[in-house]
């Protein structure tokens, strides 16, 4: 068995499109949607991932600002970044880029945005509505990769589904809009982490596996159920080099599996410029 590949690519078109169309009937409303990031620190695989949602915002017709904050600067310079942009009224939304240096504090920053303009969905109050099921804005990766599934007709509704990882910005959200009712969800989701002792027992039963974990190759062929479909949702980067959680030789065993580039990628990047074009549409209406 030779997997077929989830790529993002042609979801993130799909995504884009209808949020171009949408920032086109705004501009003639007179409204151009905006987006604001806040790079802290000098990480160069979090200023590229900043650099392309930039692109993505010129080709759909979104303005965007950007912040950066020297990693000496402090959690103060952070704050009035926040500030700034919650005072801005060209933005719509806007993101802190993740992960922060050292010696700033993410969580802090975040609870002082305001919640209208939380472009990744991560702010309590956002993640509060994911929780109710309450219409917001929603965690970017895991949107994207409930929307690979759903693009290539892969039915979750009471499948087994398995997310290796519980951080905050995918491994929890992930499990919540899994688990939770309407196209897209309805799985039965268990989470597993780094205090599970065989991590295997569990995703090797598993319909769908996703890893969300932030550690390389953690998932290898002989933890994956023959048919089973793969999403490497977590990355890490050595060097220049970006390492997936999913070992590539998975695809010797599932049916369907991310690509090490090209996967979850792109599709996040749409979702958090189809969140800023929404949190426009509710400001004009």
């Amino acid at each position: 068995m030779v997997a077929q590949f989830l790529e993002g690519t042609p979801v993130a078109e799909a995504v884009l499109d209808a949020a171009a169309a949408r920032v086109a009937e705004m501009a003639e409303q007179g409204v151009t949607p905006g987006l604001g990031t806040i790079l802290v620190g000098d990480d160069g695989p979090s200023a590229g991932y900043v650099r392309k949602k930039h692109e993505a915002c010129e080709r759909i017709g979104l303005a965007s600002f950007n912040i950066e904050i020297p990693a000496g600067a402090g959690q103060t310079a952070l704050l009035e970044a926040v500030d700034a942009f919650n005072g801005n009224d060209e933005v719509d939304g806007y993101i802190i880029q993740h992960p922060v240096p050292d010696g700033f504090d993410f969580n802090a920053a975040l609870a002082r945005m305001d919640p209208q303009k939380d472009a990744d969905g991560l702010h309590p109050t956002n993640l509060g509505r994911l929780v109710l099921q309450e219409p917001g804005p929603v965690p970017c990766t895991p949107a994207g990769i409930q929307a690979m599934l759903t693009h290539y007709g892969i039915d979750t509704a009471g499948k087994n589904v398995v997310v290796v990882g519980r951080g905050p910005t995918l491994g929890r959200p992930m499990a919540l809009m899994l688990s939770n009712k309407g196209a897209g969800g309805d799985a039965a989701v268990t989470v597993v982490h780094s205090r599970v002792p065989d991590l295997a027992e569990y995703t090797r039963a598993a319909d769908i596996v996703i890893g969300a974990v932030g550690v390389p190759n953690i998932i290898q062929p002989d933890m994956v159920r023959p048919g089973a479909v793969v999403v490497s949702g977590g990355i890490t980067w050595e060097g220049r080099k970006l390492l997936p959680d999913v070992d590539e030789s998975v695809a010797e065993v599932a049916s369907w599996i991310t690509p090490r580039l090209g996967g979850v990628g792109p599709t996040t990047v749409a979702m958090l410029l189809n969140n800023t074009v929404a949190a426009a549409e509710r400001r004009v209406h």
